[in-house]
């Protein structure tokens, strides 16, 4: 973890000088760069042992990478905090740089991100770990296939062991041989599994062999950013998820939604004229369309788009509705511009800028009678874009690929946070300027 220390470093140093050039357009002057460098290095100190409480130069760090970025910001909240009280309580160096602190948080945020999660694994610095898994099913082979055909991953399972055939094997000679033999230092288990207990004892003395255990679904979420559906049940949902509010973030999620929905409404007004003529002159039909959608807590709302069809779709899947699709409509939709209205929706209250995406009433009530514990998704207040979105660019036309939606919008009630957030607007952004989502 050395390199990985004195990268953070220099990366502190760099996200100053950018931060401080941003600050004043021009780059800043070595008086002004000075000024600025040696009362920063203080806190740079101080900022690394933050980092080391936050527990970023522990080894699950390596492992569980999708968690960097959430960890990293916070941490650097906290610094921010810390500068902040340092300036005002120590008026020695003669700054107060509030605006440049500013600056700084988002880019430091970012420099580290990239760096922790791209910088280590192509600078080889991610030295690869032999692995066991113990699991069954689809998601045993799906999790041993990927990351083992992946070389950025950081680990490569040596053995697998399906936990439904284990009367079928001769477990010490096949299986703790095999693992002291070959050097494993990790073992991803399955320890929900039912067929585990006759083994765990043998597995817990592997703990003094220094072998580190690691759950398989923690693995599987950081690379699949999804819920295994296997994993579902009552017990899950007690345990990782909750209907009460995070106040800090809702509180600040709301902020959010009213001041950008506000903005980019006021924006976009000035498209509606052309958008409104345009649907006008092809059949003279009304220029907006409002279904009623399913949104939090399950209460039907009234969402605003601008018509792109001849008759209302009534959430027959794209499909069955394609001979009814204008070509203004077509247009509307490749463009995005039909969503613009559901502004006004975030600015009400009754949808966010992210979250996942709401459903017809006739959908939710077949999907909630076949795919189980498909309700959950309503916890949250639906959103414009969201996790499920991000990672498929069409809407699901089955069952299965409706289980598959369900399974990252699980995921995302699970991780909200502010930084997935931030992630599912940037991934949106680059949809939309590439013109590949529905």
């Amino acid at each position: 973890m050395l390199i990985v220390f004195l990268g953070d470093l220099v990366l502190f140093v760099a996200a100053l000088w950018v931060a401080i050039f941003l600050r004043n357009i021009v780059g800043p002057t070595e008086q002004h760069f000075s000024a600025h460098i040696l009362p920063f290095s203080i806190l740079f100190a101080v900022w690394v042992l933050v980092f080391y409480i936050a527990s970023l130069y522990e080894p699950h760090t390596v492992v569980l990478k999708s968690r960097i970025p959430s960890i990293i910001l916070n941490a650097q909240a906290v610094n921010s905090l810390i500068a902040v009280i340092f300036f005002y309580l120590i008026p020695y160096f003669g700054i107060t740089p509030k605006t440049v602190l500013f600056i700084y948080l988002i880019v430091s945020f970012l420099f580290i991100s990239v760096w922790r999660v791209f910088g280590v694994q192509f600078l080889g610095l991610r030295r690869k770990e032999k692995a066991a898994l113990f699991g069954e099913g689809g998601e045993l082979h799906e999790l041993y296939g990927v990351v083992n055909d992946n070389p950025l991953y950081p680990l490569r399972f040596v053995t697998s062991v399906d936990l439904t055939k284990l009367d079928g094997i001769d477990f010490e000679s096949e299986v703790l041989e095999r693992i002291l033999g070959e050097g494993v230092s990790v073992i991803v288990v399955d320890s929900r599994n039912e067929h585990i207990a006759p083994i765990l004892p043998r597995l817990y003395n592997l703990i003094f062999s220094h072998i580190r255990f690691v759950d398989q679904y923690r693995i599987y979420e950081d690379i699949f950013d999804k819920i295994p559906l296997s994993l579902i049940g009552y017990s899950w949902f007690l345990e990782n998820v909750s209907s009460r509010a995070h106040f800090g973030f809702d509180l600040f999620k709301r902020a959010m939604d009213i001041v950008l929905s506000f903005i980019l409404l006021c924006l976009s007004l000035l498209l509606y004229p052309f958008v409104a003529l345009a649907i006008k002159l092809e059949d003279g039909g009304p220029v907006f369309y409002m279904p009623e959608r399913v949104g939090e807590g399950s209460r039907p709302i009234r969402i605003y788009k601008f018509r792109t069809m001849r008759t209302m779709d009534e959430g027959k899947q794209l499909g069955e509705n394609k001979d009814r699709i204008t070509r203004v409509g077509n247009i509307l939709r490749k463009s995005r511009i039909d969503e613009l209205p559901q502004l006004w929706n975030v600015l009400r209250g009754d949808l966010s800028l992210i979250g996942p995406r709401p459903e017809f009433p006739g959908l939710v009530k077949l999907y909630h009678e076949q795919i189980p514990y498909y309700n959950m998704r309503h916890l949250v207040k639906p959103g414009l874009s969201g996790w499920a979105q991000v990672h498929h660019e069409k809407p699901p036309h089955s069952l299965e690929e409706t289980k598959e939606k369900l399974a990252y919008d699980l995921y995302y009630l699970k991780n909200r946070s502010l930084a997935l957030d931030i992630k599912i607007a940037l991934k949106t952004v680059k949809t939309l300027l590439s013109r590949t989502g529905i």
